[in-house]
């Protein structure tokens, strides 16, 4: 079993989604923390009402200096909207969620719908979300899973959003549950980093 950091910026829907997953059993992952970089965030209301140490910090090296206080395996980016720089000792271990089919509409700046507006301009039939470990750069990291959606050719901005964000709720807790029976550098070897 894994146990993890959380980091998120926003409303904590993911942090729900790994929540209730612990609680049915279907997530092999503890969280011992959770941190926003935006001070009163709903995520931080969420974690501290399930019970999670919940923190505010703003840039990496507070982040570095509260993970410090906990037994972490990996930390996950949920909605987490900085590139994140992790202590030496966790280099290979931050797990990202990327809105897209990575190597299509990823790097910086794109994230949530500046995501989904792309791939609605671009005319995509299909689109869905990436895990992968993180490292220096925006969505370059190895690839834990993909998952992909149908697109309607009616389909808006915000309905491609609500079908990759369903299938992220899926994705996201499947790729841990292999990072927790194959191992970290399993994915790292994969792609020779």
């Amino acid at each position: 079993m894994l146990k993890m950091a959380v980091l998120l910026s926003g409303s904590g829907r993911t942090l729900d989604n790994f929540h209730e997953r612990i609680q049915a059993g279907s997530l092999a992952a503890e969280i011992q923390v959770v941190i926003s970089n935006v001070q009163g965030v709903l995520g931080l209301q969420k974690a501290e009402k399930y019970g999670y140490p919940a923190f505010h910090a703003a840039g990496n090296e507070t982040i570095n200096d509260i993970l410090q206080n906990y037994e972490i395996d990996i930390i996950c980016l949920a909605g987490y909207l900085k590139l994140y720089s992790p202590p030496p000792a966790l280099s290979r271990g931050v797990i990202n969620i990327h809105p897209a089919l990575i190597p299509s509409f990823c790097g910086d700046g794109f994230y949530g719908h500046h995501v989904h507006s792309a791939v609605k301009k671009r005319g995509c039939t299909l689109s869905g979300c990436t895990v992968h470990f993180a490292d220096e750069n925006y969505d370059e990291g190895p690839i834990i899973l993909q998952k992909s959606v149908e697109l309607d050719y009616g389909d808006d901005i915000d309905t491609i959003a609500a079908k990759v964000f369903a299938i992220e709720c899926e994705a996201f807790p499947e790729a841990i549950n292999r990072v927790n029976e194959r191992g970290i550098d399993f994915f790292w070897k994969r792609v020779g980093k």
